[in-house]
């Protein structure tokens, strides 16, 4: 099993603009109603945090890789190599050079039409990470990082996010 895990901050701002995107999702006036749903549990897809939380408790099984967002946009070669060998699969360094190339946003974003149809525009949007900067007032911030200590900055993938997340900004 392959877990990618992404910034919760990043993962709110994300399903924001996924939602408007949705005529079946619920839409949102404001960023400030969202940001009240998503701390709050109400999002049709559940808990962001509770995910985290529950997945915590698999992480140490050795069929279970976990990698975030961050370190594949760090390091996308370096992930598709440690993925690889994961799973068991040999790849050139041709192959290898092939699917980082496909599998960079860009990429799949100019394929999107052709992969996901009429939602691709919805499902590629930015593909950057610290996009919340944009949306996020400071109170939100620290409600979320509050949140984040107390649910899951003491498990193992809160660890990983949160690594990623302040030791190599």
């Amino acid at each position: 099993i392959l877990l990618l895990i992404r910034n919760p901050k990043d993962v709110a701002t994300s399903f924001y603009h996924f939602s408007k995107g949705l005529a079946s999702f619920p839409s949102y006036d404001t960023w400030d109603d969202f940001f009240r749903d998503f701390m709050t549990k109400k999002m049709p897809w559940g808990c962001y945090f509770e995910y985290l939380s529950e997945w915590s408790k698999y992480t140490d099984k050795e069929n279970i890789m976990t990698i975030t967002y961050e370190e594949l946009k760090e390091n996308r070669a370096l992930g598709v190599k440690n993925i690889a060998a994961f799973f068991g699969i040999p790849l050139t360094k041709e192959e290898l050079q092939l699917v980082v190339d496909r599998s960079s946003f860009q990429s799949m974003k100019k394929n999107s039409g052709k992969t996901h149809g009429a939602f691709g525009n919805i499902f590629f949007r930015k593909g950057g990470v610290s996009d919340w900067k944009n949306l996020f007032t400071e109170d939100q911030n620290e409600k979320m990082d509050k949140v984040f200590e107390e649910r899951i900055a003491g498990t193992k993938l809160g660890k990983k996010l949160k690594y990623d997340l302040y030791c190599k900004a």
